[in-house]
């Protein structure tokens, strides 16, 4: 028997924020799990950044979407709030509650950020009776919050997040996130927190993505790609608790000009999207440090957000792939299966807890280098500079990534987790009535 499913996701494509993959993968592989997903988003002309059609044409036309309007963040960014779930908060509740008063919907899941649509939770249930399963993608109450100023907006913001988010979980039926050690800082924050009713499931990622690239057309500049260098490609945001990792980084990369001049001469890193404003041509993050460094003539960045497709195009055709982390153990780079599907070498550096490393290190196909330590960071300059040089002249020493390793973080078996999520808490539901 098919169930229905609500997915709320402020953004969705064709927005090009990072946070809309958790939501397109399920609502494109949840039907080969016996779920319906209705999307319930906030319609894109109210979002601020630059929009990607080619991204929104990769979710399949039989997907229900539901568009709701929107504070426009003209009027809202004076009064201090920007956020696009609290201008959209009445509009998406609307939405939400007239869905439930007349389909039969058998779950709501919620995913952030923006999170203070998972506010809605207890009233979905104390009205509807439907579980409800929060996706949190990054912490809402973070370490890094806690560390901003307390009168600062970042401070204030880590405040409101303090006070709220234990009152969205209380009411949750379930949560996930990215990786276990998300989930253990969370439960050790709220004792009364059952850890029987959280999961770790990775954003994933799905080939068919790879498929989409035969038939798009981009820019003839190659990406900005040069023709006879060995090219490294980094697509993401460069944020403030990575901004160590990349550091060592780019001293390595001064080391491997000492250590392999010829090596160095042919080296090109590409950034791509480094800013958190997914419209900002002009923030550079990487430049700066790169002339710190020294080795600024041999870095390549596009600080605003490419379209989803054209980066991944760059991506695969690079001759390798960048991974930073932070100090964070949680953080896990969603990037990591589209890197591993590409089948392209891959320099990787993370904190040694972090999920992400025991996945590259498992699957193979690249160089997983980790720290634990800032100390242990700084010792890593050397086999940084010596990974670049192997990738550069040997690739095919490292072999190939494992599909068996990544099989499971493929969309379609990330999916049929989160159905079977579903089905407990909707059998649970059924045996109550």
């Amino acid at each position: 028997m098919t169930r229905t499913c609500l997915i709320v996701s402020p953004y969705f494509p064709p927005s090009t924020l990072a946070g809309v993959h958790r939501a397109r993968l399920l609502a494109r592989r949840l039907p080969e799990a016996g779920w319906t997903p209705v999307v319930v988003c906030v319609d894109e002309s109210f979002h601020e950044e630059r929009l990607d059609p080619g991204l929104a044409a990769l979710v399949p036309p039989s997907v229900e979407i539901v568009k709701v309007g929107a504070i426009s963040a003209r009027l809202a960014r004076p009064l201090g709030f920007g956020d696009l779930g609290l201008r959209a908060c009445l509009q998406l509740r609307q939405a939400i509650f007239g869905l439930l008063e007349t389909r039969a919907i058998d779950a709501v899941l919620v995913t952030g950020s923006p999170y203070y649509p998972m506010l809605l939770a207890g009233e979905i249930k104390r009205r509807f009776g439907v579980p409800v399963v929060l996706d949190f993608q990054d912490p809402w109450v973070s370490a890094w919050g806690a560390e901003q100023p307390r009168f600062s907006k970042s401070g204030l913001a880590h405040a409101l997040s303090v006070w709220l988010e234990p009152r969205a979980v209380r009411a949750a039926d379930f949560i996930t996130s990215v990786s276990a050690i998300q989930n253990d800082e969370m439960a050790a924050r709220y004792p009364w927190l059952d850890k029987t009713r959280m999961a770790a499931i990775p954003i994933g990622g799905d080939d068919d993505d790879y498929e989409a690239l035969r038939n798009a057309t981009f820019p003839s500049d190659g990406g900005g790609l040069e023709k006879g260098c060995v090219n490294f490609c980094y697509a993401g945001t460069i944020w403030p608790p990575v901004i160590g990792t990349l550091k060592t980084f780019l001293r390595a990369m001064a080391l491997l000009r000492d250590r392999h001049p010829a090596v160095f001469a042919r080296v090109r890193l590409r950034f791509i999207g480094t800013t958190a404003n997914p419209n900002d041509t002009t923030g550079y993050r990487v430049l700066p440090l790169a002339e710190a460094a020294g080795v600024a003539d041999i870095v390549r960045e596009t600080p605003q957000r490419l379209p989803y497709l054209q980066a991944l195009s760059i991506q695969a055709n690079s001759e390798g792939a960048l991974i930073f982390g932070s100090a964070e153990p949680h953080y896990t780079a969603s990037k990591i299966f589209s890197i591993l599907m590409s089948r392209r070498p891959f320099l990787s550096i993370l904190h040694k807890a972090s999920s992400a490393h025991e996945i590259l290190t498992r699957s193979g196909g690249g160089i997983a280098l980790s720290f634990g330590s800032p100390d242990e960071l700084s010792a890593l300059e050397g086999p940084l500079a010596d990974a670049i040089a192997t990738i550069a002249t040997d690739p095919a020493s490292l072999g190939r990534a494992d599909p068996a390793v990544y099989a499971a973080y493929h969309a379609r078996a990330i999916s049929a987790r989160y159905a079977a999520i579903f089905e407990r808490l909707a059998a649970r539901r059924a045996g109550v009535s």
